[in-house]
């Protein structure tokens, strides 16, 4: 069944027209695999979004016979998945139908997948605009894509505390923790890439740590930390990183001791055009008015209210 669906991997993307280079993607693979070993001891996050991706997909009275899970750290279909993608080749290990393939660059024939998911990993993509217009020509008409992927306020008191450090340190500061889309980004993106119904909700979720270097090691931990591709060396660590943990605690420290980290989740959910699929109504179009339905009176624009009429 794989093999029906792979086409030819061709070395460009047609939907990149300039290159775009946010994130280092080799740099990317080398966090993963050194997490890969005791991904299990910090995989809290992906752990809590795949469950709350299942239960969006139970919602769902559909049968999908040909299913793509993006990223193979953390499934979300379980067994149920025909084919798992990753960027990194020894992620597929003891995976039945595996593809090493960056999910920048989807390799397969257009209109062939009842469903696409992703488990916290577009927000690596450096196109993402690019990233969802394949993931929607990928799909049959009437096709799921639904995904869960870090927002904007991820990770913000670590980034302000970062940020604040290296200002006192070296007068300016460069970015450190990678930039995440907002709400209103994603929801602008999968109508950009043509999904039909496209819906975006987010959940916040917020842990404690005793200090900003648990956390740290925790993001290390799930292969989460910086793959930037312009890092600035300017600061040495041994001065950047004490101070910013020393902001941390002072800034945000609750009664305890202990300080919050912010993981934001963006849940995307849009489907693949098809003409059985419900629209909205033209402007005008209505047949009844809605004034009629609350038991009052329309007015038009510009009239004004006479004392004693019912509004």
């Amino acid at each position: 069944m794989f093999r029906l669906f792979v086409r030819q991997k061709h070395l460009h993307s047609e939907t990149m027209v300039d290159s775009i280079s946010i994130f280092d993607r080799k740099r990317l693979i080398r966090h993963r695999r050194r997490a890969a070993a005791t991904f299990s001891n910090h995989d809290f996050l992906f752990q809590e979004t795949a469950v709350r991706l299942r239960e969006r997909l139970k919602d769902i009275d559909r049968d999908f016979h040909t299913s793509l899970e993006l990223g193979a750290r953390y499934p979300v279909l379980e067994n149920q998945a025909s084919i798992t993608i990753d960027i990194d080749p020894t992620l597929g290990k003891g995976k039945k139908s595996f593809a090493s393939m960056d999910e920048e660059f989807l390799a397969f024939t257009p209109a062939t997948l009842d469903l696409i998911m992703s488990n916290l990993c577009l927000h690596w993509t450096n196109d993402l605009p690019g990233a969802l217009l394949q993931i929607r020509k990928t799909l049959r008409p009437d096709g799921l894509f639904l995904a869960a992927m870090l927002g904007g306020e991820t990770l913000k008191e670590l980034r302000s505390s970062l940020t604040q450090a290296e200002l006192e340190i070296a007068g300016g500061a460069a970015p450190r923790v990678s930039p995440f889309a907002d709400i209103r980004d994603a929801g602008a993106l999968l109508q950009r890439a043509g999904f039909a119904l496209p819906v975006t909700d987010i959940d916040t979720i917020n842990v404690t740590y005793e200090n900003a270097f648990v956390l740290m090691k925790d993001l290390r931990g799930m292969g989460e930390t910086n793959a930037l591709t312009c890092t600035p060396s300017s600061v040495p660590a041994r001065a950047l990183f004490p101070k910013a943990a020393s902001l941390y605690h002072q800034r945000y420290a609750n009664s305890e001791g202990r300080v919050p980290a912010t993981f934001q989740i963006l849940y995307l959910h849009g489907w693949g055009p098809d003409p059985s699929q419900q629209k909205a109504l033209k402007p005008g179009s209505a047949q009844n008015l809605l004034a009629d339905a609350l038991n009052s009176f329309e007015m038009s624009s510009g009239e004004k209210a006479k004392p004693g009429t019912k509004s």
